[in-house]
C-alpha cells in the first residue's frame, strides 16, 4: 500500500482534520463538529472522486503549507478565495492537482473567505473518537489539530490525474441577506428587538471561532429575565447574552446554553456566513418556518445537481485533447 507524507512547515490557527461530523451524540455532550463550509467541503471531495464526508484539511485563514517528503498523492482544493500556489507556481483556488515527493503546497487567505479545504486521495492517519475523525477544537478530540512541525501521513495514496483541473464554483450561492426563522425565545427581548436584527447594522467581530460568531452593532435588551433554564442548542442559533450581544452559534458549539435566542440561520446559509471574515457586514431577512423549509429543499436539490456535475470524471489530458477534437481540417499550402 502506497504512503505519502506531507510535513506541515506551517500552519495557522485552528487548522484541522474535518469529516463530515459526529452526529447522533448531542445528548451526551458532544458537538457534531465537521466542516464549517460544508458545500465547499463536499465540492473538493467529489471532484477528487472520494465518497461523501471523506476527511479532509480544513484550513483557516491563517493559512497552511505543506512540502511532500514522501510519496505521491492527489488533492482537491475549494472554499472561500484563497491564493494557492503548487511547486511555486500560483494556481486556481478550487481545483484538482497532484503534490509529487519534493513539492510544497501553499494555501493563503485570497481577496475573501475564512475557511478552504483540501481533500486527499487516500487516508489520513488521525484519531477516530466516537466514530468519527472530525476534530473538536476547543477540547482537541477526534481528528488531529495541525500544527507547525508536525507530519501527515496518508495512507493508500492515489493519483487521480483524470480529475485534474480547475472546479466549477456553484452558481446557485448568491449575497443575499442571510436567511433567518425568528424564535424560539422572541418574546423574552424588549418590543422592537427582532426589528434591530433585521434592521442591519451589524458586523462580524474579532470573537469568531469554530464554536461561535460573535456580532458587533446594535445591542438588543432583554425584557425580564437575563436567562432561561437550559436547553439544547443548535449549530445556527443566534443566542443572546445578558449584554444584548447577538452571537451565532456553529461547527464547535457547546450542546446546551441558558441565553434567549432571537433567531436561528437557516442552514443552507451558514456555508456563506460562515466565510464572513471580522469587520465584515452581515444581513438577516426573516422567512416562515414554512418558507424556509421549502428554501432549504429547493437548495438540496441544486446541491445535489452541482456535486454530482463536478464529480465527473474529466479524464486525463490525453484524453480530453482528444475530445476536444482541435484540427478540425487542413490546409494544401501549394
Amino acid at each position: 500500500m502506497s504512503e505519502a507524507v506531507l510535513a506541515i512547515t506551517f500552519a495557522g490557527p485552528l487548522v484541522t482534520v474535518q469529516d463530515s461530523g459526529r452526529r447522533g451524540n448531542l445528548r451526551f455532550g458532544v458537538s457534531a463538529s465537521g466542516p464549517m463550509d460544508r458545500l465547499s467541503f463536499d465540492a473538493a471531495n467529489a471532484a477528487l472522486g472520494n465518497p461523501a464526508g471523506h476527511p479532509a484539511i480544513e484550513v483557516s485563514a491563517g493559512g497552511l503549507m505543506l512540502h511532500c517528503k514522501r510519496g505521491v498523492v492527489s488533492l482537491g482544493i475549494a472554499g472561500g478565495v484563497f491564493v494557492v500556489e503548487h511547486a511555486g507556481r500560483r494556481v486556481a483556488d478550487w481545483t484538482v492537482l497532484t503534490l509529487h515527493e519534493g513539492e510544497r503546497l501553499a494555501v493563503r487567505a485570497g481577496a475573501s473567505g475564512s475557511w478552504a479545504y483540501i481533500a486527499i486521495a487516500g487516508d489520513v492517519v488521525a484519531s477516530d473518537w466516537l466514530g468519527s475523525l472530525a476534530t473538536h477544537s476547543t477540547s482537541g478530540f477526534g481528528g488531529k489539530i495541525l500544527r507547525t512541525g508536525q507530519e501527515i501521513s496518508v495512507q493508500g495514496a492515489m493519483v487521480r490525474d483524470n480529475r485534474a483541473g480547475d472546479i466549477a464554483r456553484p452558481d446557485f450561492q448568491n449575497n443575499d441577506p442571510f436567511r433567518v426563522v425568528l424564535g424560539p425565545q422572541e418574546h423574552q427581548f424588549a418590543d422592537g428587538s427582532a426589528e434591530t436584527l433585521l434592521g442591519g447594522g451589524y458586523r462580524v467581530s474579532e470573537a469568531y471561532d469554530r464554536m461561535g460568531m460573535r456580532l458587533s452593532g446594535p445591542v438588543m435588551a432583554l425584557d425580564g429575565a437575563l436567562s432561561i433554564p437550559s436547553e439544547p442548542v443548535l449549530r445556527g442559533a443566534i443566542q443572546v447574552s445578558g449584554e444584548g450581544v447577538p452571537t451565532v452559534l456553529l461547527a464547535d458549539h457547546q450542546t446546551t446554553g441558558g441565553y434567549p435566542k432571537i433567531a436561528t440561520v437557516i442552514s443552507c446559509d451558514l456555508d456563506r456566513l460562515v466565510q464572513c471574515r471580522a469587520g465584515e457586514e452581515v444581513a438577516f431577512a426573516a422567512v416562515s418556518a414554512e418558507e424556509a423549509v421549502a428554501i432549504v429543499r429547493d437548495h438540496a436539490t441544486a446541491r445535489a445537481a452541482y456535486l454530482e456535475e463536478v464529480g465527473e470524471v474529466s479524464g486525463t489530458l490525453e484524453e480530453r485533447l482528444m475530445r476536444e477534437n482541435l484540427i478540425h481540417g487542413c490546409i494544401n499550402l501549394d
